[in-house]
This record gives structure tokens, C-alpha cells and sequence, in this order.
């Protein structure tokens, strides 16, 4: 599996550098690293050199997985022609996640899906990642009757530069808030939330509200989630379904901070509901950089590589 040819779109960003790091860190050998023209010919901090991200390099064959790390428009324009040279394509923009007949994957939610793929599986969205890994033991326990969650977002999910902002500025400066393009009644970052979470769960009847906004905090998305149960579950057995879930773990205080450079989704302040019946309140917080987007998509290409993948001819 670690001899897979792999290739890393926007190798240059924050999700794509973090991808480079875990793939090394994964016993991936064999990694290449493409970005725009401008960062074209320059030498990533483990000597590889980065390649033009166009489409007769992804076309041209000789990449088994390509982990895709850059917007929905040059997801579109790119993705297409690296499956078309013989790669499985792994896209961690919205450009096909709610594509009918794309898988969209939490491998510990939905995994056995990577096999229905036509060559593109989908990456969720940062917040619909811990987010199903939580709600995913809970419905098998108790079933899921509707879910509300509120999210305190990182600046660095808005990218490099702007988490390079943070850096630099005063936070009581820094212009945080609803930082999304609005749909109507909401933004752009709730609607895909719900109807992310609905695909992944397999439930697309499930009511779903969220109010995303956007923190002065590097690297770290936390969520507020209150979940109304088919049937009864109490505090103490809810953090037994978690305590066994997999990268799941309890924690008195789950905060950003704590984690930052962790493949785990924390949970903590699980509690009753009393404004729900059968309701329960708990408090996440995830990596939005790690298992919230490039962990997540290299546990996509591992779970490919172990169940359909046989290796391309050279070209």
C-alpha cells in the first residue's frame, strides 16, 4: 500500500501542507506535491519540489491517489483530468460532495463506501467531520430524532493567509463573525452542514439546524451540539457509546487548543437536555487542519488502497 504513486494538490496551503506531513508520517514514500505556477519549482521543507498543478501533468498518468487541497473551481477544472490519467481522486473542496452517485466519506461513519466510487470520493466539510464521528455511535444506540449544533470556527479553515493575519493583528481587531456568503436565511457553511451530515449519516430526513461563525483562534473548531434521541440515553451511557467510538475521546475540557495536532474528536460536557425530551448537550472540539480535513482524506486514500486498489502500469 505505502508504494501508491500519491499526489498532493496544493501541496503549498495550509490543509496541503498538513497532508504532506501526515502522509510522511503514514509511511507514504512515494509523494508528489503540485501547486499554482507561482509556487511552481519551489522546495517544500521535506526537499520536495513542487510540480504545476495543470491538466496535462494530472492527465499524464503515473499517480495512483491524488489528494486534492484546493478550491471548488480548480477542483472542478482538475479533478476530472487526474481521474482521466488512471488516479483515484480524493476532493476536499465542495465541488462534489453532494454530487448524486459521489461517495461522500467519514471512514469511521461510512466507510465501506470508498468502494462505490467512479474514480472521485468526496472529503466532508471541517465541521461535518467530528460532527458525524460524534452523532454516528449515538444514532446506533439510541437513534437520532433531530440535531442543533453551533460552531466556533478557526481562522485558519479561511486559509493560510488569513490565519497569517491573525498572527499579525490584535485579536480585538481581527473581523470575525458570520464569515460566509448567505443563502437566504443562512450562510453557505450551515446549509452544507446539514445536508452533509444527512449524506454521511445516511439519513436524509433528519432536521438539522446550525449557526456556524467564524473565531479569533488559529487552529481548532469547536461545536456546541444539543440531540434529541428516539429513546432514552442518559449522560453516563452516552460517554460510554463515545468512550468507545473510534477517534473519539472523552475530555473534561475539550478546547481547541487541547486539539491542535490530535487525530482525535474531543468531547466533553455531556449532559441532559432539559429543554428536549430524551435530549442531550455535549461540547466538541477537532483540528480543523488535521482530522477535520487532511487526517481524514489520507484515512479515505488508506481505506481505498487496503479494500479496491491494485497498482497502475507504469507510465
Amino acid at each position: 500500500m505505502r508504494d501508491a504513486r500519491v499526489a498532493v494538490v496544493g501541496a503549498t496551503g495550509a490543509v496541503g501542507g498538513v497532508t504532506m506531513r501526515i502522509l510522511r508520517e503514514h509511511g507514504f514514500e512515494n509523494v508528489r506535491a503540485f501547486a499554482s505556477a507561482r509556487s511552481a519549482g519551489s522546495v517544500l521543507a521535506d526537499g520536495t519540489v513542487v510540480e504545476e498543478a495543470t491538466a496535462d501533468a494530472l492527465a499524464a498518468g503515473g499517480i495512483d491517489i491524488a489528494l486534492f487541497s484546493v478550491g471548488t473551481e480548480a477542483s472542478r477544472e482538475l479533478v476530472p483530468h487526474a481521474v482521466r490519467g488512471g488516479a483515484v481522486a480524493i476532493d476536499k473542496s465542495s465541488a462534489y460532495r453532494l454530487e448524486p452517485g459521489i461517495p461522500l466519506v467519514v471512514p469511521e461513519v461510512n466507510g465501506d463506501r470508498v468502494a462505490d466510487h467512479d474514480g472521485i470520493l468526496a472529503n466532508p466539510n471541517c465541521c461535518t467531520i467530528p460532527l458525524t464521528c460524534v452523532l454516528k455511535p449515538l444514532h446506533d444506540a439510541a437513534g437520532l430524532r433531530s440535531v442543533r449544533v453551533s460552531t466556533y470556527q478557526a481562522v485558519s479553515g479561511k486559509g493560510a493567509a488569513r490565519a497569517e493575519q491573525l498572527r499579525q493583528e490584535p485579536v480585538e481587531q481581527h473581523d470575525i463573525g458570520f464569515d460566509w456568503t448567505w443563502e437566504g436565511a443562512e450562510t453557505d457553511e450551515e446549509a452544507k452542514i446539514r445536508a452533509e451530515s444527512q449524506k454521511v449519516l445516511e439519513l436524509p430526513e433528519l432536521p438539522i439546524s446550525a449557526t456556524t461563525v467564524r473565531v479569533p483562534v488559529l487552529v481548532g473548531h469547536a461545536e456546541s451540539v444539543w440531540i434529541e434521541l428516539e429513546s432514552e440515553l442518559t449522560p453516563e451511557q452516552a460517554e460510554t457509546v463515545l468512550g468507545e467510538a473510534p477517534s473519539v475521546r472523552l475530555v473534561d475540557t475539550p478546547t481547541p487548543a487541547a486539539s491542535a495536532r490530535t487525530d482525535e474528536v474531543l468531547v466533553g460536557r455531556v449532559r441532559r437536555d432539559p429543554a428536549a425530551e430524551s435530549g442531550l448537550v455535549l461540547f466538541l472540539a477537532c483540528d480543523n487542519l488535521n482530522k477535520g480535513a487532511a487526517l481524514n482524506a489520507v484515512q479515505i486514500a488508506e481505506r481505498v488502497l487496503d479494500t479496491a486498489w491494485r497498482p497502475l502500469t507504469s507510465a
